[in-house]
């Protein structure tokens, strides 16, 4: 057949479902991500059981908020589909289905691989039946001298109601006998107590590894423990089952800001409303009898789809108290993360005059965070600092940027933080530190009206001389000195006068009233961040149509934004090549013929969590480059308060690209490239390849 008279297909419109990925199950596809790194023998085995147990808790999370979230559209009765074309049904479904091969894969993981290698290793977990009769007897002791006083079983007959259970609460369901007949009762087992209780070894001394004598840890279940000693809570019935089961409940909580007369009440009053929410799942093991599986469905009013069913110990998140023993064998090699020179806490070192010098730019965990902690303790007891402006989204425990904060504070500083209360899941940490912060004199912002400010920048207003000089700090990260050291991120001093100005503007949102929708070098979502980021991916197509190369490099944790994937859908059209390193959603299918030929999709997990967000833009060799806190999803680009931020320094800049991102693209060992049905294939080299973190910890740690 003639060219001439060949078929001529046509690219589909980009608005065609088919041209999109869903949400959930591509977050799904990472936690199965998550589990491959658990199944990784080239992790140490307790790293390997981290993993897993982070599997668990981030599958609570994502029935607790997505399954949630979706369950709450369905009983709202509208017709809502999903970016590719599901209905809610259809969504929960495949998520169902989903979840049962991980649950399934993860569980046989644990049972065949994972506890008989730990076992290897002197690292027992035992079940309750395979204890000698003297560990049983000091069980027994165990239980009554540090359980039982704790425990609290509660009925349920005629006159008395089916027990409140809250979420995540592990429980047993026990079924007793009178002379009555039998009766249900549920005991919570107690989150405040080890899940895994110590079993005293059967050994004559310590095991041995190659010439050095180890400690042998064994532990069992701590609702085993209590399953095999109910006949202490239950006197004179007779036992006749028990069965541990999981519940998950609702988090998605909408808070009624609108409304509001305090927004630190209101978040409060949601926080504790978020108890009483709606079942979203059960998990129960798999011996449960139908009839107390039953008694359950009826009265948490679940549906038979809202049960998943569990062969081995429920709720393996629990794993994570496991890590504690002193076995650094079994870990990843501990290190010290690199202070670049000028930025240390001696008492010569002054911060000020090397931010002044140039910019800094940090990359944690393998830079250290603590040059971000010494600017805020110099700026609280330096006489010259005037003032101290910082956003707050998730702090963690016993912070010394708080403690900064509060010194500066003491010292008479005028300070003002913007503390976000809607931080999901952080929400009771966060009105614990605001309030905490007020007490002590300090301004402190709740949240603005419809958007969470997840925007990371601090702003120090020092007097020098005549003048008044402003220094910024700015991150792809929370200011959490704890996950600083487990995440990647990257952080940013400046003392550029139009970047001090737009931070000083941003502040001023915040804390007072602006309707500002001008910024000089910033961009700020919800007003000039996603149209400035079309506006330059639409530069670099211009570039491509001219004959100049276009090339797209963005690093974030999510892809999910419509608007920015038809941008670099066409862009990837007009020949532009878009490298796209992106660690969980991704809604974009590279590789399909006509849309995305020119896209690349990877996803990089390994010993740290990949958080840091780069956006590079190569602009005919005249390169820009923004990092900052927004992921490309709607969340981010419409209801967040979000900046990225410029790094202009060419010495930065080509750290960036060379030292930063083409080691994540150079990954050949953690990288995993994504299909254009969704799927996800590990980088096959035959030496092991070059494991990007590794690369970097071992780049940092030459240095000290």
């Amino acid at each position: 057949m003639p060219a001439s008279e060949l078929p001529i297909t046509k690219a589909p419109s980009l608005d065609d479902p088919s041209l999109y990925l869903n949400r959930e199950l591509s977050l799904l596809s990472f936690q199965g991500r998550v589990l491959e790194e658990a199944e990784d023998v080239r992790h140490p085995l307790l790293e390997r059981a981290k993993f897993l147990s982070i599997l668990f808790s981030n599958l609570d999370e994502f029935f607790m908020v997505r399954v949630a979230g979706l369950m709450q559209v369905m009983e709202s009765g509208k017709p809502e589909t999903s970016m590719d074309g599901r209905t809610v049904t259809a969504q929960l479904e495949a998520i169902r289905a989903e979840v049962n091969k991980i649950l399934e894969r993860a569980n046989d993981f644990y049972e065949r691989e994972l506890r008989p290698a730990l076992n290897e290793a002197h690292v027992h977990i035992i079940d309750y039946s395979e204890l000698n009769a003297q560990q049983c007897e000091r069980m027994q002791t165990h239980f009554l001298q540090a359980v039982f006083p704790v425990l609290t079983p509660l009925a349920f007959d005629p006159g008395r109601p089916f027990p409140h259970m809250s979420n995540l609460s592990l429980n047993i369901a026990v079924v007793v006998k009178d002379g009555g007949g039998e009766h249900f009762a549920r005991v919570k087992v107690p989150d405040t107590l080890p899940q895994l209780v110590r079993v005293p070894v059967a050994t004559h001394g310590p095991a041995e590894v190659g010439s050095a004598a180890i400690q042998e840890y064994a532990f069992v279940w701590l609702e085993q423990v209590i399953m095999a000693n109910l006949k202490y809570l239950f006197p004179g019935l007779a036992i006749v089952d028990a069965h541990p089961f999981h519940i998950t409940r609702d988090a998605e909580v909408a808070i009624q800001e609108v409304e509001s007369d305090d927004l630190l009440e209101t978040v409060e009053e949601a926080v504790w409303q978020r108890r009483f929410r709606d079942v979203v799942r059960l998990q129960v093991h798999a011996s449960m009898p139908e009839n107390i599986l039953n008694i359950l469905i009826t009265n948490l009013e679940l549906d038979q789809n809202d049960i998943y069913r569990v062969g081995g110990p429920i709720d393996l998140s629990r794993l994570r108290h496991v890590l504690s023993i002193d076995r650094p064998d079994l870990k990843d090699k501990p290190f010290t993360p690199y202070t670049p020179p000028g930025l240390q806490a001696k008492a010569d070192e002054d911060i000020f005059a090397r931010i002044r010098q140039s910019d800094v730019l940090l990359h944690h965990p393998f830079e250290s965070f603590q040059p971000v902690v010494e600017l805020l303790r110099k700026a609280a007891r330096d006489p010259e600092v005037l003032a101290i402006k910082m956003t707050l989204y998730r702090v963690g425990r016993k912070s010394p940027i708080v403690e900064a904060l509060v010194e500066a504070m003491e010292n008479g500083k005028q300070v003002a933080v913007l503390v976000e209360l809607k931080a999901r899941f952080d929400e009771e940490s966060n009105i614990e530190w605001a309030r905490q912060l007020e007490k002590e004199g300090v301004h402190v912002v709740y949240g603005l009206l419809g958007l969470k400010v997840h925007a990371k920048a601090t702003m120090v207003v020092r007097r020098e001389g005549e003048a008044i000089r402003r220094y910024i700090h700015m991150a792809t990260g929370n200011y959490n000195a704890t996950t600083a050291r487990l995440y990647t991120d990257l952080g940013f001093f400046t003392a550029d006068e139009q970047i001090a100005s737009d931070v000083t503007d941003l502040f001023n949102y915040l804390t007072g009233y602006s309707a500002k929708s001008r910024y000089r070098k910033l961009l700020v979502a919800p007003v000039t961040l996603r149209p400035r980021l079309v506006e330059l991916i639409n530069r670099e197509i211009e570039h491509q149509k001219a004959g100049r190369e276009g090339h797209l490099i963005f690093k974030m944790n999510a892809l999910e934004d419509p608007g920015i994937i038809k941008s670099l859908y066409r862009a990837s059209q007009a020949g532009v090549k878009a490298d796209l390193l992106v660690r969980g959603i991704c809604c974009l299918r590279p590789g399909v013929a006509g849309i995305s030929e020119n896209i690349r999709v990877t996803s990089i997990l390994g010993r740290f969590l990949e958080h840091s967000r780069i956006y590079y833009f190569r602009n005919d060799g005249a390169e820009e480059v923004y990092l900052g806190s927004a992921d490309m999803m709607p969340r981010n680009l419409i209801r967040r308060v979000e900046i990225l931020f410029p790094v202009e320094d060419s010495k930065l800049i080509r750290r960036l690209r060379d030292e930063i991102l083409a080691t994540y693209m150079a990954d050949t060992a953690r990288a995993r490239v994504m299909h254009s049905d969704g799927s996800y294939k590990r980088v096959e080299h035959e030496d092991g390849g070059l494991d990007s973190q590794a690369w970097l910890l071992n780049l940092h740690s030459g240095k000290n």
